[in-house]
Formats: C-alpha cells, structure tokens, sequence
C-alpha cells in the first residue's frame, strides 16, 4: 500500500521564503523606479546618449526577480517578482532593439524646414508650405523607440 509524502516546511525553508519574497520586493522596486525615471526622461526630452545605467538598472531588476524564484518565495512574493522579470526584459529589449540615431543632416535652429506633407492630429493632411514666411516652432518627438 503506498503512503501519501507529506511535506513539512522546516525553519530553513521558511527562512529562505522570507528571503525569497524580499529579493522578489526589492526587484520590483528597482523596476518601479527605473522606469518611472525613464519615463520622466523621455517625457523631458532628456534620455542620456549612455543608456548603461538605465540598462544595468533594467538588468538587475530582472535577475533579482529571477533569483527569488531560485531561492523560494511564498505566493504573494511572486507577483512582485514575475512584474520585475517582465519590466526588465521588456524595457531591455526595448533600449536595445530600438536605438535612436541623429539624422546625418539634421534641421538647426533657424534652418528653413524641408517641405513635408502630414497628417495632423484631426488627421487632416498638413502641408508645411502653409507656413512659409512665419515664425514657427516645430517639435518632432518619437519617444526613445
């Protein structure tokens, strides 16, 4: 006849939970905070030419996300962990899939505009030959992707 194994949580697994859920707390914080900084530089207009830091922040976030589940979280410590591995794989991958580069010519201040045709935010089409002879500020913003 076969006997059910019952498994009893020992002190030393209880302790390593503990950990495991803190390590799990502390991912998601790094991340939190990491990508609202990088939202706030994107939305200044102001991300640095070296991401590294951004990165590095990213990266980290995700490897302690993943080192809770090694060592052994409880439930609720997962949740936190399972947001950092997702926010610092995807806000990695998104840095390095999409990089920005300068235009080999880009338009000074100053500078007569290039005529363009495009579609406003009515989506109506927009000539910039409409604009010849005023002042005028453009600002073209694409995000950092």
């Amino acid at each position: 006849m076969l006997q059910p194994i019952v498994i009893i949580e020992t002190d030393h697994m209880t302790g390593r939970k503990k950990l495991g859920t803190t390590l799990g707390f502390i991912a998601l914080a790094i991340a939190v905070a990491s990508v609202i900084l990088w939202f706030r530089q994107v939305n200044l207009v102001a991300l640095p030419e070296d991401r590294t830091l951004f990165v590095g922040a990213f990266v980290i976030s995700g490897v302690l996300g993943l080192a809770a589940f090694i060592v052994g979280t409880r439930w609720y410590g997962g949740i936190p962990a399972v947001s950092a591995v997702i926010a610092g794989v995807f806000m990695t991958a998104m840095v390095y899939i999409s990089p920005q580069q300068i235009a080999d010519n880009p338009v000074k201040v100053g500078d007569i505009i290039p005529q363009f045709v495009a579609l406003d935010d009515s989506g109506k089409r927009f000539n910039s030959g409409a604009l010849n002879g005023k002042p005028v500020l453009i600002k073209f913003f694409r995000g950092h992707w």
